[in-house]
């Protein structure tokens, strides 16, 4: 393994411990897993290809509401609630 050295905010340090501390793994661990779930999603889809999927569905689905811009936050509330 190559060392290095990386900087990290307070929150971010003192959230990693303590996730590291329930896992019992070290905070280089959980460092070293976070770089593999980046790796791994960088190859999957490209940004090109997201954009393309989400333009593709937009316009798609209606739910009848005239109001939706409006009151989205409302909207959300009832699903999500």
């Amino acid at each position: 393994m190559i060392r290095m050295q990386v900087q990290l905010t307070e929150e971010q340090l003192e959230g990693l411990r303590a996730m590291a501390s329930a896992e019992g793994v070290s905070v280089a661990e959980l460092i070293r897993r976070g770089a593999d779930m980046v790796l791994a999603g960088r190859g999957s889809v490209s940004r090109e290809e997201r954009v393309r999927r989400a333009l593709s569905i937009a316009g798609k689905f209606r739910s009848g509401e005239t109001d939706i811009s409006v009151n989205h936050d409302k909207y959300l509330a009832e699903d999500f609630l």
